[in-house]
C-alpha cells in the first residue's frame, strides 16, 4: 500500500481513538501534513511529516509505513517515527491557583482571580 486517507491512518496507528475523532481534528485545522493544513481525505505517503493535535496533545510523527487497518500497539508504533519533543519537567510548568485543603469553596473574588489566570487574554 502506497497511500492512505489521513483520518484512517491516524486511527490505524492509534494516534486517535476513533476515526471520527481523527476526522474532527482534521476539519478543525489541528492536523498538518508537510506543514500544510490537511483535510480528512488527504493522502499520506511514507516520508510525510504529520503534526497532529489530538486530545490536547501535539504529536509530530513521520510516516514510515502506510496502513489502513487498525493493528496492535507494537505494530502501530512501527508505522511511524516519533519526532515529538519531550514534555517539560513538572518543576518547569507554571503553578496556577493553589488553595489550601479544607479552606472551603472559593469566594466570588477568588473565582474571578482564578478565571483571570486561566483566560487566554
Amino acid at each position: 500500500m502506497e497511500s492512505a486517507r489521513l483520518d484512517r491512518w491516524l486511527w490505524s496507528v492509534r494516534l486517535a481513538k476513533t476515526r471520527s475523532d481523527a476526522a474532527a481534528a482534521c476539519r478543525g485545522g489541528h492536523v498538518r501534513v508537510n506543514d500544510r493544513s490537511a483535510k480528512p481525505a488527504t493522502t499520506v505517503h511514507p516520508g510525510d511529516r504529520v503534526r497532529a493535535r489530538v486530545y490536547e496533545q501535539t504529536r509530530i510523527v513521520e510516516v514510515a509505513k502506510v496502513i489502513d487497518k487498525r493493528v496492535g500497539a507494537p505494530d502501530a508504533q512501527a508505522c511511524y517515527i516519533d519526532h515529538t519533543p519531550p514534555p517539560p519537567p513538572k518543576e518547569a510548568r507554571p503553578v496556577f491557583a493553589v488553595r489550601e485543603r479544607g479552606t472551603g469553596r472559593p469566594t466570588k473574588r477568588e473565582r474571578r482571580a482564578m478565571d483571570a489566570l486561566r483566560s487566554p487574554h
